[in-house]
């Protein structure tokens, strides 16, 4: 069975690692829903004034309609101009690339960044689209038919879980 790290100690980890390139135009984004829970505990752990943007990326996904993806577009908030900022993209857990392609097209709808950096909490590899995070907390490899969760108990804490694909 595969070890997972502690999903606190990796977002106090990213937050050390993000702390030197935090600007005056450094703006965060998590990415509904595990990578919103973790941009809420980073912007919290670095005290960014920018308060925090949200994105609900199902709409912007090309494989929308395969997945059976549900939309809610009042899930997306980014509440400060996003042209000229550094922003900080955040997601859980990095495989694919296709979230994080859906998140930039999305965002470019609200404007043009100065700059787009990606921190996730743990890449799994598995990559089918030439994107890499910036920042990650772990790398880990997940056995086939498996995949890698974030999950947040009652308390808030968060956890990551290994579940049989199709759960």
């Amino acid at each position: 069975m595969t070890q997972l790290p502690d999903a606190e100690k990796l977002c106090a980890q990213l937050a050390a690692e993000l702390r030197p390139r935090i600007g005056p135009k450094t703006a965060m984004i998590g990415i509904h829903t595990g990578g919103a829970w973790v941009a809420e505990r980073l912007h919290a752990l670095l005290g960014l004034p920018e308060p925090l943007g949200l994105m609900d990326i199902a709409f912007y996904r090309d494989d929308y309609h395969a997945q059976g993806l549900h939309h809610d577009p009042k899930r997306t908030k980014i509440p400060f101009d996003v042209n000229g900022r550094e922003l900080l993209l955040i997601d859980d857990v990095l495989y694919s690339g296709r979230t994080v392609r859906a998140a930039m097209n999305e965002l470019f709808d609200y404007g043009r960044p100065a700059s787009i950096a990606l921190a996730v909490l743990v890449d799994r590899g598995g990559r089918q689209l030439p994107i890499c995070a910036q920042h990650c907390g772990a790398q880990i490899e997940v056995p086939a038919g498996m995949r890698l969760r974030l999950k947040r108990g009652a308390d808030g804490k968060l956890a990551l879980a290994l579940e049989k694909q199709g759960e």
